[in-house]
């Protein structure tokens, strides 16, 4: 992969054109722009949509819990839904 690079907002503001390319051709692995010393933003190259999706998919596993006694199948509302009485909108 390649290097990180960091620059101030003057330097990318003139080499805008070439720091996307470079980026995209993989010879940048971040770009950080910084204003004064401090990051202002950080360039990274587009991931392909499946490695995207499989970094994504099963991202939050373990961190919800479900108590013993609530029954996910059950219903919810006691009442009709307005559907059934034919009513759309209110």
């Amino acid at each position: 992969m390649g290097a990180t690079r960091t620059i101030s907002a003057t330097e990318f503001k003139a080499q805008c054109l070439d720091i996307l390319d470079r980026l995209d051709n993989g010879e940048f692995e971040q770009v950080t722009i910084t204003k004064q010393g401090r990051t202002v933003a950080v360039l990274l190259p587009l991931q392909p949509n499946a490695k995207a999706v499989t970094d994504l998919y099963g991202c939050m596993r373990g961190s919800v819990i479900i108590a013993d006694d609530c029954d996910l199948t059950a219903p919810v509302f006691d009442e009709p839904f307005d559907a059934a009485e034919g009513v759309l909108h209110r």
